[in-house]
């Protein structure tokens, strides 16, 4: 209480006036005193008035264009202060290969995001969050699933025919998992897009993200504690026909056929009246399986302070996500913990020792989600999915045996898995005192994986009717049959990764002009794996689900398998400023990597830009232009990385066990192997030359921020098998190995846009990012006579093949006025006769010019904050993808889908945007041979993909008790999509099972409230 009442007899009111580099007074500015979450902002004057706790008082003056000052408060009751122009915020430090730079003096394309934005986003995995946060970072959002929602990430599109995955380095060591850190973990994401990350020499051609995590500070101690409570559901499903509609189509298909109509007129309504659902089944099969909401959350303690010798921050975290089957155990939860400690041991040594643990926790069904929405489009909703007494009906088709209804619920079996990531980090600096400028650092780090499954199918019992056999109330007697197997399969795979480097740095700063920095290093790297599983079936009872209660004689194959990859790395990097206006940079890398043989497995990588802040010259500082664009560089790279992301040890032959046995004279059976591939000694890593040319350019004081790249970049030496020019006859195809021959190159632009402004309490950052990437294949191996306009090559890789759709037959005049298929009839798709020879054959297809990959995508960001109020929302869209999505609908075979119903051609509605009624591989123009563009459509969309709307509650409040601040807020992510072509499904998401539509768990659309708290 005595300390208490000493404190407020040492508080201080400080006034004063914040004006800018003319005199004028300046409104808005953020006056805090340092170390606490006391603070004011000036008035339309430049006013301020902060009662502050001491003479002791730091007092930090910041607004958006000008530099941060602070001020010791001393015996001062009256503070005026002239803020001066922040250009580009020239100390702002960026990450980049081990090590920071400026970013003023940067001359690589390089582009970040502070993990504060990333937190904002609902979304259980990194990948999800930065899309479209960061220019030339690619995402394609792959799947839902908890556990298993993720996006694929590219930068700058894809560049090679193979693996065009990241490089992904964390806290400084490569390899290390981007998708499930904690976002309150995270300090910044960098990317680099060029040259510069030559220093990553064989792993670097496809780009590098660098994730930095947080690190406490010299500050007392600080908690914040952040929870978050939501509630998802998936973007979109297909809506498909019922039962009524369905058999409206099933006798359409008959008319075609010249059958008679398998369904009446009173069939039909009892379909569409439901007045006997034993009889006339009407399964909505996709709310019968999916809850209309499921829960998450997402709880959060950080600590985070220290003082001169020691800083510390902690991060703890738990998040719980549900499934959106029904009556399933369909969950994932993760559970995390990072320590990161830095130790300052006096003015020449200082240490790092990081640690940090997460556990993974993932229930699921036995069956995958490709399975399991295949079946949900395959499911008819003449089908009965559950009797109305409530037993579960029969299996779709004799084949599956499978009733989607049952699968995702344990009556099926359960499969759940634990992961444990296990990483550590330490480091020590040393300064040389007797060399100015000169440190050396040592780094080891150790990374355990423990990943376990256990997987156990259970037999279920399914109940059919055979319309005929009733009890005396009439009421049908069902039989039962029992499916599935009781099999348990368990897995454990142990990883574990080291790394050791030691780096040497010089900087100094010659005749106050000439800043120098050099780095060199050497460092080992090494990953290894194994692999084991075991299984039994037959079980006798089900719990406790254990092998041993197995039966032994009926075992599956057990099964190991162990690998282990090394690399050997030399790398540099050279830096030069010359009044921080000439600017020059050169990186390299000596590699060797065991994934090859010792005559090819070393090469050098390397990269040099160049940069010129053209508004250091003296005549631009002169000019009135001065006044408007506060800085100008211009950037230019040129470098050569290279890719090792491949299957490793290509250079040994694999040999397979053949089919049949070789029996000795004694009548033993001894197995015989074959070479099934011939191993390659002289394959090597791709080669990426790369090519960039940017500027940066601030206008107004840095209130408006622009950067844009243009980029062309030449992919050489890719793997390919030549199994195309080689003829069958030969016996070699399938047998041959990788070799370097494969060509792609890729071109494009990206930039970013930034305008952010005070206006006296309101503050606003509004952004803009884009990036265009379109690539194409120079030499892929092709098969001999192939026509021109079949070839890949010239071509985007993934590109296909198609029919061109031009039309539907509206009427008998047309269908004989243009060249068609055997069979054609009105109510049919219209193929192009690329060839003009008065015939639709092979040679009319053609190789479309698209893929899968979007070739334009970006973003949209807006920040806003008023008296306490903030809101955040970004907007993703992408352009110039397609995505094959052919419908599998048909007679007893799959529903169709209800647009399709709406807009079909009949003889009634000629002028249909789609074709007539079709069986599935009964119609040329549904064939899975006969690929056209009728069903290729286009993924471009607009998608509101993160909003958060937060309360700061008033100081005079939350002190009251105990705490420093509180925020509450609501959000969201996917909220809202608009698609141009793709109606019925997620235009992002991917097709999964063998590439038809609506295959695949749906992303999700998330609600979330939250609460976060300091003290």
């Amino acid at each position: 209480m005595g300390e208490e009442y000493l404190r407020k007899q040492e508080q201080v009111t400080i006034t004063g006036t914040v004006t800018d580099e003319n005199g004028l007074s300046l409104p808005g500015v953020n006056v805090v005193e340092k170390g606490t979450t006391l603070g004011t902002i000036t008035d339309g004057n430049g006013k301020f008035s902060l009662k502050v706790s001491g003479p002791q008082a730091i007092l930090v003056f910041s607004f958006i264009g000008y530099a941060t000052q602070e001020v010791q408060i001393g015996n001062q009751t009256q503070i005026n202060i002239s803020l001066t122009p922040d250009i580009e915020s020239l100390d702002e430090v960026v990450i980049v290969g081990y090590g920071t730079q400026k970013k003023a003096t940067l001359s690589g394309s390089v582009a970040s995001v502070k993990g504060e934005n990333i937190a904002k986003s609902p979304a259980m995995n990194i990948t999800n969050s930065i899309a479209s946060t960061i220019p030339g970072l690619v995402a394609v959002g792959q799947s839902g699933e908890p556990g298993s929602d993720y996006s694929t990430l590219y930068i700058r599109g894809r560049s090679s025919l193979n693996d065009n995955s990241p490089l992904v380095v964390v806290d400084g060591v490569p390899n290390r998992s981007l998708e499930r850190i904690d976002p309150a973990s995270i300090e910044s994401i960098s990317v680099l897009k060029d040259a510069s990350a030559a220093i990553y020499g064989s792993q670097a051609a496809n780009g590098v993200i660098l994730v930095t995590t947080k690190r406490g500070s010299t500050d007392k101690l600080v908690f914040t504690a952040n929870y978050t409570s939501g509630w998802s559901r998936p973007t979109r499903v297909p809506e498909l026909t019922n039962a009524a509609e369905y058999a409206q189509l099933v006798n359409e298909i008959d008319y075609y056929d010249n059958r008679t109509a398998t369904y009446s007129d009173s069939d039909i309504e009892q379909f569409a009246n439901g007045t006997d659902l034993w009889r006339y089944p009407n399964s909505d099969w996709y709310k019968l399986v999916l809850k209309p909401w499921s829960m998450q959350s997402n709880a959060n303690l950080t600590m985070s302070g220290g003082n001169e010798k020691i800083q510390s921050f902690v991060s703890v975290s738990t998040r719980q996500q549900d499934g959106f089957y029904k009556q399933s155990a369909n969950k994932y939860a993760q559970h995390d913990l990072r320590i990161n400690n830095d130790f300052k041991v006096n003015d020449y040594i200082s240490t790092s020792l990081d640690a940090s643990f997460r556990l993974e926790q993932r229930k699921f069904p036995t069956t995958s989600s490709a399975a399991i929405f295949r079946d949900l489009m395959t499911a008819l909703p003449i089908q009965v999915a559950y009797w109305p007494n409530g037993l579960p009906g029969p299996p779709l088709d004799v084949t599956s045996q499978n009733n989607p209804t049952v699968l995702v619920t344990s009556d099926a079996g359960t499969n759940q898995s634990d992961n444990y990531v296990f990483n550590t980090n330490a480091k020590i600096n040393i300064k040389i005192p007797w060399v100015k400028g000169l440190s050396v650092s040592a780094t080891g780090t150790f990374d355990r994986g423990l990943y376990y499954t256990k997987n156990f199918t259970s037999k279920y019992d399914l109940y059919a009717w055979d319309k005929t056999t009733v009890d005396e109330n009439n009421i049908p007697i069902l039989t039962s049959t029992e499916y599935g197997t009781s099999d348990l399969i368990q897995q454990l795979d142990i990883s574990k990764s080291y790394l050791i480097n030691s780096i040497a740095t010089f900087q100094r700063t010659l005749f106050e002009s000439h800043n120098i920095n050099i780095i060199a290093g050497v460092e080992t790297i090494e990953n290894s794996s194994n692999w084991f599983s075991a299984s039994r079936k037959d079980f006798s009872l089900e719990f406790p689900i254990e092998l041993k209660f197995g039966n032994a004689e009926l075992q599956y194959a057990n099964g190991s398998n162990s690998g282990a990859n090394r690399w050997l790395n030399y790398f540099g990097r050279v830096n030069y400023a010359f009044n921080d206006k000439y600017i020059a940079e050169y990186v390299w890398r000596y590699q060797g990597s065991s994934k090859f043989h010792q005559d090819t497995r070393w090469g050098f990588f390397s990269g040099i830009s160049l940069a010129y802040r053209i508004s250091e010259e003296g005549f631009w500082k002169d000019s009135p232009v001065s006044s408007i664009i506060n800085n100008f560089k211009i950037r230019v790279s040129w470098g050569s990385t290279g890719n090792d992301l491949i299957e490793p040890y290509q250079y040994y032959s694999t040999y397979s066990q053949y089919w049949q046995y070789f029996v000795t004279a004694d009548g033993v059976n001894h197995p015989t192997y074959y070479e099934s591939k011939t191993g390659n000694p002289k394959s090597q890593w791709e080669e990426a030359r790369q090519a960039n040319i940017g500027a940066d350019v601030t206008f107004f004081n840095s209130k408006l921020t622009f950067t844009a790249d243009y980029f062309n970049n030449l992919r050489t030496k890719i793997l390919i098998t030549q199994d195309a020019s080689i003829p069958d006859m030969t016996g070699m195809v399938g047998a041959l190995p990788d070799i370097n021959l494969g060509e792609m190159r890729n071109h494009g632009f990206d930039f970013d846009v930034l305008w952010a402004d005070n206006k006296a309490d309101f503050n606003y950052r509004i952004g803009i990012n884009g990036c265009y990437a379109k690539n194409k294949v120079i030499f892929f191996d092709e098969a001999e006579g192939v026509p021109e306009w079949q070839k890949k090559t010239g071509h985007p890789m993934e590109s296909g093949i198609y029919y061109e759709a031009i039309g539907i037959f509206h009427n008998q005049d047309e269908l004989e006025a243009y060249p068609h298929m055997a069979d054609a009839r009105t109510g049919d798709v219209i193929f192009k006769d690329i060839n003009g020879d008065g015939q639709i054959t092979g040679d009319d297809k053609k190789r479309i010019d698209k893929s899968t990959v979007p070739t334009l995508t970006g973003g949209l960001s807006v920040n806003a904050e008023y008296r306490g109020f903030d809101v955040t929302f970004q907007i993703q869209g992408q352009a110039g993808g397609v995505r094959y999505l052919q419908n599998l609908g048909g007679k007893n075979v799959q529903n169709y889908l209800k647009s399709f119903y709406d807009n079909r051609w009949t003889e009634e509605n000629p002028n249909a945007d789609y074709p007539r009624t079709f069986n599935r591989n009964d119609e040329y123009w549904v064939s899975s041979e006969n690929h056209n563009t009728f069903w290729l459509r286009k993924t471009d969309f607009i998608r509101l993909k993160n909003m958060e709307l937060g309360y700061n509650l008033p100081e005079t409040l939350v002190t009251r008790v105990g705490l420093t601040s509180m925020r509450i807020y609501v959000g969201g992510m996917n909220l809202l999509t608009f698609s141009s072509d793709i109606k019925d499904y997620d235009p992002e998401l991917e097709p999964k099972g063998d590439g038809f539509a609506g295959q695949g768990y749906p992303l999700q659309k998330i609600i979330t409230t939250g609460i976060s708290i300091k003290f």
